[in-house]
């Protein structure tokens, strides 16, 4: 439904700590038209320049609050607003080399009423800067 605006290239850059670059950053948006628990968001993929990103090292920062993927079931009350944009971090030692970076991302949503649940993609091309 809002598949077209789930990436969002404003947020996207290398992570820097203490002088040294420990991953990257992409914004995201929800696919459905709704705001939801973290606990209903089954599945965040996300694959850079083709290679899928692993779960575990990925976090999303919602509301201030930054969750890693894995505990987002655990979190029934932490809410991610409709249009909001949640920051999704990746760690990854040197980030991501400046240029032009193919970003595919799909979420799988458990919704109540949709007994399959709902899913979003959107693929981007970004540009890194120096």
């Amino acid at each position: 439904m809002y598949d077209s605006f789930m990436i969002v290239g404003e947020e996207f850059r290398n992570v820097v700590e203490q002088g040294e670059v420990i991953g990257f950053q992409v914004g995201m948006r929800l696919c459905y038209y709704r705001g939801i628990v973290l606990s209903l968001i089954g599945t965040i993929a996300l694959k850079v320049d083709g290679k899928e990103v692993a779960q575990e090292a990925m976090s999303v920062t919602v509301g201030g609050k930054t969750y890693p993927l894995s505990d987002l079931e655990n979190q029934p009350v932490a809410k991610w607003e409709f249009g909001e944009v949640g920051i999704l971090t990746v760690r990854q030692p040197g980030g991501l080399p400046p240029g032009e970076h193919k970003i595919d991302l799909r979420e799988h949503l458990r919704i109540s009423y949709v007994p399959i649940g709902f899913s979003g993609e959107d693929t981007k091309i970004l540009r890194l800067a120096a």
